[in-house]
């Protein structure tokens, strides 16, 4: 496997952004466009083999992708309540789409994608409490679009579970420490892409180095609306809470972001 220095992964890259398009069998899908700069430069999956550095990731995306990737997951505090499958799921669900069909009648479903300063049609967003060093999850009854939810909603009224309470919630640092374990300094390619006669074509036009996870820009982004919290639990199975993010929106969250090519 080739090895490189930062500075021959630099001229590596530029060569390859000087050949234009580049044809690939691979697809020229979100997916692939990594891919295929890995085989280009002769490396293997997720593995940048840069000695003696920190530690350094290759990341890259299309032009013009408006697709979201996942950051991690992460369940929200009090972590002794459970508190997706415990209070969540049993007291703000509804029944599961598929519930009588491959599911049991009984089946129910708490899916939300949210994030600061939108609220969703059932009423919940995220806020980032500075004063508690905390993000929270919030719950506001008005916020209900009372035409598609109505019924929901008097349920939710009648059960007394009209304020939600305790608030879940990520402390600050528990969210950037597992954040900084997936987000190391990378080199970040932005790759344009087109179809011609069947065959997908990539070409390496920018390149970042992006470095120094920063917990103020991890925040500002948060505020800004940047990153989704996404829920996804059923009666039968709790799929994990996502912390999810537009790969444009990435470079935001460090400190040092300087265009190399």
């Amino acid at each position: 496997m080739q090895t490189y220095t930062k500075e021959s992964l630099i001229a590596a890259l530029q060569a390859i952004s000087d050949r234009g398009w580049i044809a690939t069998e691979r697809g020229n899908n979100d997916g692939n466009v990594g891919n295929v700069l890995e085989d280009l430069l002769g490396i293997e999956e997720n593995n940048l083999p840069i000695p003696n550095a920190a530690e350094w990731e290759l990341k890259a995306q299309r032009k013009r992708t408006a697709s979201l990737v996942t950051l991690f997951h992460l369940e929200p505090s009090p972590t002794a309540l459970k508190f997706v499958p415990s209070i969540l799921l049993p007291n703000y669900g509804w029944s599961h789409d598929k519930a009588g069909t491959i599911y049991p009648n009984s089946e129910m479903s708490f899916r939300q994608t949210i994030r600061c300063g939108l609220y969703s049609n059932r009423g919940f967003t995220v806020v980032v409490n500075r004063a508690e060093q905390r993000i929270e999850v919030i719950f506001d009854v008005t916020k209900v679009d009372q035409i598609k939810h109505s019924a929901w909603v008097d349920k939710i009224i009648q059960s007394g579970n009209s304020t939600l309470s305790p608030n879940p919630y990520w402390g600050f640092n528990d969210f950037y420490h597992k954040l900084g374990s997936k987000l190391h300094s990378c080199f970040y390619v932005i790759a344009d892409h087109k179809t011609e006669k069947g065959l997908g074509y990539f070409k390496y036009e920018e390149v970042y180095m992006l470095k120094e996870l920063s917990l103020e820009k991890m925040l500002s982004a948060f505020e800004s609306g940047l990153i989704y919290v996404d829920f996804d639990a059923r009666t039968g199975h709790n799929h994990g809470t996502k912390f999810r993010i537009k790969r444009a929106d990435i470079m935001n969250l460090y400190a040092s972001c300087t265009r190399i090519i």
